[in-house]
């Protein structure tokens, strides 16, 4: 890769950023762009002149369906407005804008979308800059292979989770797309290249923070713990909050600090921290190792800011890579209503499976139903005793190979169950409350998870494409 004819931010922070001669400071400014990074915070934090912007864009929280379909799960006016937000504050201060898990998934749809935002913005604004991406998809090719060599493993199960099984290769092959989640070792390779923004697909939420660090000479375990902290921006604070947050690195220790003088990051908040999305409090996995935590120290410097020091780090000789993969399953349609009749709730497991058999004999073709009875156990498994009495939730999904008959499904269901006749009941009125007509609605195509594993001795180099493109200048690839 060609080095670019002027010097770049990535250039002259590497250059100039010497550990010990002063404080990193490394700006967090969305812990998921798209969403509205609030301006006022953001520009406090400009004015602190950081030497770098850092924004996560994305997670696998929202579940398959943005991996499969490829589509961003944010507002696209939302993206724009963030993205502008950022561009214009790192290429104005000349400092490293680094953006992670691009377009929500990763995909290369999603990165593909957010490189052309990026380009949109930059053309409307006349700025120039050296551009490199991350591409993280995994060929399928890369995913039998690892399943053949026996080197494809599930992950281990969280509490109250459960692991994938291994998939067939029937399976990996009806992935509309394969991502993986790339660590701090390919975000340096692709800082090599000197850019001034890099935008990566799926990306571990650490290594848009840590990566950079680690290559000026800062601890590991210093660099990955700042980094697991502020990639939420001003969650980890008392009030919490979605505002920018100040990093100061040193190679002792950091201190956190949001820029809404209203949210505060105290000892409790901060530790308090450790225990999001993580099943351990004390081991955060990594791709290139483990981050220990149960020496680590919280203290307080005053009322709004806290530091953090004494973590530790194992390395692994191998970095692992988590790989996420989502296959279509269906057209989706669903039913919304309410039933505040308590006799009808008694009776309603079994009146669900009778119309459901009765719309069978009415309805052929390839059609599924989920039931979800909110107040009786839809968001987790309740006790009998807590059942609600008096009302309840209804959401059924309807999942065919067509929307009209997932559409239909839901259609035929619905007026069943509103006349369904069950032992005690006093009317022949309606049994189910609609807040609004029509009650079933189509609701995109449904995907489920095939893959949610780690593959070990992944070839990084093979799977992580970089490519470096210079905006605001004739467009060559290098």
């Amino acid at each position: 890769m060609s080095k670019p004819s002027r010097a770049t931010a990535t250039e002259c922070l590497l250059a100039s950023h010497r550990p010990g001669a002063e404080p990193l400071r490394v700006l967090s400014a969305s812990g998921q762009l798209g969403y509205g990074i609030p301006q006022a915070a953001f520009a406090l934090g400009l004015e602190r002149q950081p030497h770098f912007i850092g924004c996560d864009m994305g997670s696998i929280d929202p579940g398959p369906f943005y991996l499969g379909s490829g589509q961003m799960a944010a507002p696209q006016a939302m993206v724009r407005r963030d993205l502008e937000l950022v561009l214009l504050g790192a290429v104005k201060a000349g400092i490293p804008l680094i953006i992670g898990s691009a377009g929500t998934a990763g995909a290369q749809p999603q990165l593909a979308a957010t490189v052309a935002l990026v380009r949109e913005i930059a053309l409307r604004h006349g700025l120039v800059f050296r551009l490199a991406t991350i591409a993280s998809d995994v060929s399928t090719a890369h995913v039998m292979a690892a399943l053949r060599d026996g080197t494809l493993q599930p992950l281990s199960a969280d509490a109250g989770g459960s692991a994938l099984s291994l998939p067939t290769e029937v399976e990996v092959l009806s992935c509309r797309h394969i991502v993986g989640q790339c660590g701090t070792e390919t975000f340096k390779r692709a800082l090599l290249t000197l850019p001034d923004v890099l935008i990566a697909g799926r990306a571990c939420d650490t290594a848009i923070f840590a990566a950079l660090p680690e290559m000026l000479g800062y601890p590991p375990a210093l660099s990955l713990h700042m980094a697991k902290i502020i990639e939420c921006t001003s969650l980890c604070c008392q009030p919490a909050g979605r505002d920018a947050m100040l990093a100061e690195l040193s190679l002792d220790g950091f201190t956190l600090e949001s820029m809404n003088p209203a949210l505060h990051s105290t000892p409790a908040s901060v530790a308090a921290h450790a225990l999001y999305e993580q099943s351990d409090p004390f081991e955060v996995e990594e791709p290139s190792g483990t981050l220990r935590l149960a020496d680590a120290r919280y203290e307080a410097i005053d009322a709004h800011r806290t530091r953090v020091s004494g973590a530790g780090f194992a390395p692994r000789l191998q970095p692992t890579l988590k790989i996420e993969g989502a296959a279509w399953v269906g057209a989706r349609a669903v039913l919304l209503a309410g039933i505040a009749d308590p006799t009808m709730l008694q009776h309603l497991p079994e009146a669900l499976v009778v119309v459901e058999q009765r719309v069978r004999g009415l309805l052929p073709g390839d059609w599924s139903m989920y039931p979800h009875v909110y107040g009786q156990g839809a968001v987790r498994p309740l006790p009998e005793a807590q059942h609600s009495r008096h009302e309840a939730g209804l959401v059924i999904e309807f999942i065919a190979d067509d929307a009209d008959l997932a559409r239909t499904a839901a259609g035929v269901v619905k007026q069943n169950l509103l006349h369904y006749g069950y032992p005690g009941r006093v009317s022949t009125a309606g049994n189910l409350a609609f807040a609004f007509t029509p009650s079933e609605i189509d609701a995109c195509d449904a995907y489920r998870f095939v893959i949610y594993h780690v593959m070990h001795n992944a070839p990084m180099v093979d799977i992580f494409n970089i490519q470096c493109l210079e905006i605001g200048e004739p467009m060559r690839a290098s």
